[in-house]
Parts: structure tokens; C-alpha cells; sequence
């Protein structure tokens, strides 16, 4: 409870600029928890690539799971014709409609941990513009009233800096997963065309 309340103190001394500072590190972090619940769940329990290459050439399968190979062999052995040249189109198909799945988010994660440090560079022009106005109205001579400006203007570039360094290695991080997984389908289309 402490904690919170140190937290709230904390956004209140930045300013007005810390709700969309909060709002930016909610979406980015609720965006990057879900990409990485689809990744681990795209690489965790597939199945192996003998079991793929028997599944599309007609064996049965009794159980998929949710791993990339699995997805991919699973929604091709649905659409399957039985005629080889239309179920290489329809394999690889398949596998165009995975992709998007893949980068799904990723752009707008970068974006968001991008925002960040602007909405900061922007509390801390408020902070100061507050600051301004404080000595224009009642000069140099008592530090006190400076020191609220002063100390939004640097809260607010703390806490952008807070969101954005730690999204931005995120998204790089999370950009070279969805790289692996990409490779990962291409390399397993191809070798599962040649087995259809």
C-alpha cells in the first residue's frame, strides 16, 4: 500500500503529462506481455517435423498442439484436395496467413516505447514554463516555488526515460523472436512442400 501511495505522489509531482506517460507504459507492457504468451506458446509443444511430414502426407495425427509446425500442418490438413500442385499452394497459403500473426504488435510497441521520451521532453517544457511563470510573478528571491516546476520538469523526463529504455530493448528483443519463428515457418513450409 506504501508503495502505491509513493507511486502516486510520484506521478503527481510530474504533472498532467504523467497520465498519458502511465497510459503509454500500460499499453506498451499489456502488448508486450501478450507477444510474448503467443511466442512462448508458438515454440512450446509442437510437434516434431516427422510427425509434420506424415501429417501432410495423410498419416494421422492425434494430437497437434499449438507450436508453429502444428498450427501450420493443422490448417493445411483441413484444407488439403488431395491434387499435389493446389496443396503446395494451399501449404504455403497456410503459412502467409501465420505471418501476420507473427509481427502482430510490434510496430506499435516501438512506436509507444518511441512516445515515451517525447512525453517526457514535453513535461519537462511544462515543468519549466511553470517554472517561468513562478519568477515572472514573484522573482528569484524564494527558491521554494521554483523547486515545483523544476521538479515536474524532471519527473516528467524520468519517467519517460523509465518506460521508453526498457520498451525499446523489448521490442528489439521481441523483433528478433518474431525473426526465429518467421525463418523457423519458411524453412518448414519449404521442407514440407516437397513431402505433400
Amino acid at each position: 500500500m506504501e508503495l502505491i501511495l509513493r507511486l502516486l505522489e510520484f506521478a503527481k509531482t510530474g504533472g498532467w503529462v504523467m497520465v498519458p506517460v502511465g497510459i503509454t507504459s500500460l499499453l506498451m507492457w499489456t502488448l508486450i506481455g501478450e507477444r510474448l504468451y503467443t511466442y512462448r506458446r508458438l515454440g512450446r509443444r509442437d510437434i516434431p517435423i516427422q510427425h509434420a511430414v506424415h501429417a501432410v502426407q495423410g498419416a494421422p495425427v492425434n494430437h497437434f498442439g499449438h507450436g508453429l509446425r502444428a498450427t501450420l500442418v493443422r490448417n493445411f490438413v483441413r484444407k488439403r484436395t488431395g491434387e499435389t500442385d493446389l496443396d503446395k499452394r494451399i501449404l504455403r497459403e497456410c503459412a502467409m496467413r501465420i505471418e501476420p500473426a507473427i509481427d502482430r504488435n510490434l510496430a506499435v510497441i516501438a512506436v509507444l516505447a518511441s512516445i515515451a521520451p517525447l512525453l517526457g521532453l514535453l513535461g519537462t517544457v511544462s515543468g519549466m514554463i511553470t517554472t517561468f511563470v513562478v519568477i515572472a510573478e514573484l522573482g528569484t528571491g524564494n527558491a521554494r516555488p521554483l523547486a515545483g516546476g523544476i521538479s515536474e520538469a524532471l519527473v516528467a523526463t524520468q519517467a519517460g526515460l523509465l518506460v521508453a529504455i526498457p520498451g525499446l530493448f523489448a521490442s528489439v528483443a521481441l523483433r528478433r523472436r518474431a525473426e526465429k519463428l518467421g525463418h523457423s515457418l519458411d524453412q518448414t513450409t519449404l521442407l514440407l512442400q516437397h513431402h505433400v
